[in-house]
């Protein structure tokens, strides 16, 4: 059996399948299939926001780094999710990091071209953005409700990596 196109994939995935077929098949274009393995960091916090990933199977974990303290994993996501979201606001830099857990079987995305796909056609612009809103407020929420942890328990918290 021959392996699942971009296209196909997309019309899979919970956070892309129900777009109309002909926004599909541009943003099709602009994805590969990845393969990574547990330990990869997809991307650091800081560095320049340049892609996204639909994950269809695996575990990211997404962290921040806290002085004294290390990576602090403030939430894992995994099938059906969608890692990355910095690429989308200007500066294009990443508020988090992200390192895959499980292997993780992916659809990555050129985010530099996926914009432009957002400024030729508003209404994909439209929806495309407030879907990674709903996306980003979860995250916000996940970030806060992990900041709580960290300071109502100071000693170890955890998922905090050992700095030393």
């Amino acid at each position: 059996m021959a392996p699942l196109s971009v296209f196909d994939q997309l019309v899979l995935h919970p956070f892309l399948g129900d777009l109309p077929v002909g926004w599909l098949r541009r943003l099709a274009a602009h994805g590969r299939p990845v393969l990574r393995y547990p330990g990869y960091r997809l991307f650091r916090q800081d560095a320049a926001a340049d892609r996204f990933w639909l994950l269809r199977s695996g575990v990211v974990a997404l962290d921040f780094h806290v002085p004294g303290r290390g990576d602090v994993v403030i939430e894992r996501v995994g099938a059906g999710s969608v890692v990355g979201w910095s690429w989308l606001l200007p500066e294009y830099r990443w508020t988090l990091g992200g390192v895959v857990a499980e292997d993780c079987h992916a659809v990555e995305f050129d985010a530099a071209r996926v914009r432009l796909l957002i400024s030729e056609d508003p209404g994909f612009g439209r929806e495309l953005t407030a879907r990674f809103l709903a996306v980003m407020g979860g995250r916000l929420q996940a970030a806060r409700h992990r900041l709580v942890e960290l300071y109502a328990y100071p000693e170890h918290p955890a998922g905090a990596s050992n700095p030393d």
